[in-house]
């Protein structure tokens, strides 16, 4: 039962993975690209943890924890740019 809630997750996951892609390549504006940006980050966490389950390793917990945090100071950088212009003050 759990393989096959898993395989479904899988798919649904991965649509939405494509589906954020064509959010970022055909958005409308820059801030429509960030957010699309920021949800395939947390999709791609989603596919890393039930990839984590699927075969039973912790090394995948690990990698999704790091894309988490590279995404939130990603969008934190991007944000900071967009309204100021600039990283650094």
């Amino acid at each position: 039962m759990l393989t096959y809630a898993i395989a479904i997750a899988f798919g649904i996951v991965s649509a939405a993975v494509l589906l954020n892609a064509y959010r970022l390549f055909q958005g409308p504006d820059v801030l429509d690209r960030v957010v699309a940006l920021d949800t395939m980050y947390i999709n791609t966490i989603g596919l890393l943890i039930l990839a984590g389950i699927w075969w039973a390793t912790d090394i995948f917990f690990e990698a999704a924890l790091l894309i988490a945090m590279m995404g939130f100071v990603g969008t934190v950088g991007m944000a900071r740019f967009l309204l100021r212009g600039d990283l650094i003050e």
